[in-house]
């Protein structure tokens, strides 16, 4: 998915900057106030991405569940004018909707039900908890559900048999939400493993910032608001690359983490996902443009062969990336964490990828925070792939400073 304006200069970026494609809200209700614009903060102006062939694909949305409020709202107009031709169907509320959550038969139509269905929402409950590991905070997220279709994906476990994206129309209230909390925590006292100077909030906890940048402006709103706050860094994970991202003028006030895992696992595991290749060619841009780049390896599933596979990424890693990516990357190590009933579901839409994913015999039983019975690998044989990967980091990518593993 290579840009045919990107250079060649060895760097293998994904999306040349001088070919970058419009402002990121040109359409629609901007909540935080700013006009779209590029990496040096003028306008742009030209076809966004969210409006090709490919995002189209992604998203053929036929089906819009909106709570009134949401629909009416500055937000939930937007979005409905972006599908003109889908049907909307006004609910109570977006959490549980009948026929859609809780419908076994929906299974068999796992993947049509993420891009053809879309739910409009506002978020009740704003909240801002503490986290320690990604980011010092989770914030309250624009988004519940994605697009994208990854076999392990978390997000679905409470959902019933259905996980498309839930928008979230109420930005105004989130942002006002989060600058309330920021100014409350003042400087940051000391340096940690989030980040040196600055409190870190994740706003993608449970969806995907760049696919819903996709939908609506949400994602731009948090970006451009971030870059006015000096004390806070947005962060969030990814596995789509989405070039809209760059025109954002983040100021270096955004991390963003590109997942990342073996080619061969990814195309069994992260259905509908920018390749990993992408994704890797795509971190230059995205520096250029004002982002801070991370990584996350992650989910690592161990498979046979899994060893060598993630030594090939790494060392993908140390020839791909230019120096000045790799001067300020940080990773994240995240070992697969899997769930029965999700096991259960993915029997029923994706069978081949539970062969590598349901693995008893490395597994054990583990509670989540939010109460949810899952399985993750045993002790021992965790505390081993972690070793083994780090020593893999170490041997093929030591400029990779692993801020966490678990």
């Amino acid at each position: 998915m290579r840009h045919p304006s990107a250079p060649d200069d060895g760097s293998d970026a994904l999306f040349g900057l001088d070919a970058l494609d419009g402002p990121a809200s040109p359409r629609g209700h901007d909540t935080a106030g700013h006009g779209g614009s590029g990496p040096g903060g003028g306008p742009q102006d030209g076809p966004l991405f969210r409006d090709s062939a490919e995002a189209r694909r992604l998203l053929p949305v036929r089906a819009v569940y909106a709570e009134p409020a949401a629909a009416a709202s500055a937000r939930g107009r937007q979005i409905l004018a972006r599908f003109p031709a889908a049907e909307v169907i006004e609910v109570a509320s977006h959490w549980r909707i009948p026929g859609l959550h809780g419908n076994e038969g929906n299974v068999e139509r796992w993947v049509r039900v993420k891009g053809e269905t879309l739910v409009l929402g506002e978020r009740k409950t704003l909240t801002t908890r503490p986290n320690g590991r990604s980011a010092d905070w989770i914030a309250p997220g624009p988004s519940n559900g994605c697009a994208l279709a990854c076999a392990y994906c978390y997000v679905p476990r409470r959902k019933g048999y259905a996980n498309p994206i839930t928008v979230f129309t109420n930005i105004d209230g989130i942002i006002a939400h989060l600058a309330r909390h920021i100014a409350r925590q003042g400087r940051k006292p000391e340096p940690n493993q989030c980040d040196e100077t600055a409190w870190v909030y994740d706003i993608g906890e449970n969806g995907d910032c760049s696919v819903d940048a996709l939908i609506c402006d949400n994602t731009a709103d948090l970006v451009r608001s971030f870059r006015q706050w000096p004390t806070a860094k947005a962060s969030f994970a990814t596995k789509f690359v989405n070039p809209d991202l760059l025109t954002l003028d983040p100021r270096g006030r955004t991390r963003i983490r590109f997942s990342l895992m073996p080619a061969a696992d990814s195309r069994l595991l992260d259905l509908r996902t920018s390749p990993v290749a992408d994704r890797i060619a795509a971190a230059a841009d995205f520096l250029d443009a004002g982002y801070e780049v991370h990584f996350n390896l992650s989910p690592v599933v161990l498979r046979p062969g899994w060893q060598g596979a993630w030594t090939e990424l790494l060392r993908q890693l140390d020839d791909v990336l230019p120096d000045r990516v790799k001067r300020q990357a940080a990773a994240e190590v995240i070992m697969l964490t899997h769930n029965r009933d999700l096991h259960e579901v993915n029997l029923g839409w994706h069978p081949r990828a539970e062969e590598v994913l349901w693995q008893p015999a490395l597994q054990q039983g583990k509670r989540s925070e939010n109460g949810a019975s899952n399985v993750r690998y045993a002790n021992h044989v965790k505390a081993d792939a972690v070793h083994t990967l780090r020593g893999l980091v170490a041997a093929h990518a030591p400029w990779l400073r692993i801020r966490y593993a678990f």
